[in-house]
């Protein structure tokens, strides 16, 4: 897909418009579905039982396959085309979707949210791609930033739209949802007729399943030593194999032809800084609402629907905030954005300590939930800005894939440990553990920024992925 200008008067011209729409609905139902499913958890246990360890694999399920297949699903954006490898996730995704909606066990629905997850991560670095192929300059910052302002929508506004499904009709919708933007966005991808030739080659199979099969080992042994405790065999046999996979996985990069994680990238200086903040940054956003939306249901009394509306302040915050200061951030560099967004957002999950169990929304929640937003409003955008204009645009593709697979590991490692950090169950002292190691990994996301982040970067030519 061959870059287009911007209009001499600064508006996005039309394909420029569509590209954006169509970026921002891919990435719009994968985002939603990590976040809609927290205010799904307690319903789809009382339905299909399991416990905590069903609610943990639920989430983790798909975050797994996400984070695991991300990778490779950069690589074949690049290497087959931006648009094509969209018209299979999505197809996927709709299809995996209804199969989450119809599950007749937890096994069943793990199952289908692992495949979901794989799906989703055809989206991300595919839509991505095409916003850096298609802007560049001060336009391309101003368009990552609304890609980010509604992919971060997404994320906060899933609980709201799953408590009203989970309290009107039944948590299956919260899946079944899925198809309608889906079929929007296909038919608005039939409108974009400029080419979309990938650049050739061949995918890194190894790298795919090492990866996967490391990652899937060290999260089943997080979340089930819980139940079984380290010592077990359940637990240790799991955790030894994926981190032996893990180590292979890193030294086969270095080794392949194609790599699937092209390791020179992270000679980048704000590639790999801004990954840092990344990991930091996603792994308190994955886990701290999840926290805050169980204890309302399950402690302190809210519906689903009543705890989905908490977020919604932080959604508006996103909506009006994240364009502007992704403009700001591509005009003045994003180092003081990064550095500040995070310790703001800390702020807010510190003053959600001041809870109760009987939590009070105007006291207690709302200025927490406002400072989080405006915080994650100052983060996103340039934080996205930083790391995908700091690489080349030829590398787009696996660039996002690469940095989205951090955010979603992040997360999926967070969420995994939620029983070492709040016990088997949720009370009021796990809350304030959690909320405190939330606003922890904030702020030191946002001093990593202050410290290591570089303003106005140019992009570094492209990294070699060949070896002789």
């Amino acid at each position: 897909m061959t870059e287009s200008k911007t209009a001499p008067s600064g508006r996005m011209t039309s394909l420029q418009r569509r590209v954006l729409v169509v970026a921002i609905l891919a990435s719009f139902v994968a985002f939603l579905d990590g976040a809609v499913i927290n205010v799904a958890l307690p319903a789809i246990e009382r339905e299909l039982g399991g416990g905590l360890p069903l609610q943990q694999w639920v989430v983790d399920a798909y975050l797994l396959s996400l984070g695991s297949f991300i990778l490779i699903a950069g690589s074949l954006s690049d290497v087959f085309g931006r648009k094509r490898i969209l018209y299979v996730g999505l197809i996927g995704f709709g299809i995996t979707s209804l199969l989450c909606a119809f599950a007749p066990s937890g096994i069943f629905l793990i199952v289908a949210r692992a495949l979901q997850g794989v799906a989703g991560a055809l989206l991300v670095p595919s839509s991505l791609a095409i916003i850096i192929s298609t802007f560049s300059g001060a336009a391309q910052a101003k368009a990552i930033g609304r890609w980010t302002a509604w992919t971060g929508v997404a994320m906060i506004a899933g609980p709201v739209l799953g408590g009203v499904f989970v309290d009107t009709l039944s948590w299956r919708w919260v899946f079944a949802i899925n198809v309608v933007p889906i079929a929007v966005t296909l038919v608005l991808m039939t409108t974009l007729k400029q080419p979309d030739k990938g650049t050739g080659g061949h995918v890194d199979i190894l790298g795919a399943v090492l990866g996967s099969v490391g990652l899937a080992g060290t999260v089943y042994a997080l979340i089930e030593q819980g139940v079984y405790g380290w010592g077990s065999p359940q637990v240790l046999i799991p955790l030894v194999l994926g981190l032996l996979c893990l180590a292979a996985f890193f030294f086969a990069e270095t080794r392949v032809k194609r790599p699937m994680l092209p390791l020179g990238l992270f000679r980048v200086h704000n590639f790999w800084v801004g990954n840092i903040a990344t990991a930091l940054v996603y792994g308190a956003l994955a886990f701290g609402p999840l926290m805050v939306t169980l204890f309302l249901q399950q402690v302190a009394g809210f519906g689903a629907t009543q705890a989905g509306l908490v977020f919604i302040p932080s959604t508006v915050c996103m909506l009006l905030l994240s364009g502007l200061f992704g403009g700001l951030a591509g005009k003045y560099g994003p180092r003081l954005f990064m550095a500040v967004g995070p310790i703001v957002a800390s702020l807010g999950f510190l003053w959600l300590l001041t809870m109760g169990d009987d939590a009070n929304f105007w006291l207690h929640l709302l200025p927490g939930v406002l400072l989080f937003g405006v915080g994650l409003s100052m983060t996103v955008a340039p934080l996205t800005s930083a790391i995908l204009g700091a690489i080349h645009p030829a590398q787009a593709g696996i660039g996002s894939a690469v940095n989205n697979a951090v955010s979603r590991i992040a997360g999926l490692i967070t969420v995994a440990m939620a029983g070492l950090i709040i016990g088997q169950q949720l009370d009021r002292a796990g809350l304030d553990r959690a909320l405190i190691c939330t606003a922890g990994l904030m702020i030191v996301g946002g001093l990593v920024s202050a410290v290591g982040i570089r303003n106005h970067e140019p992009p570094a030519p492209p990294i070699q992925t060949t070896t002789d």
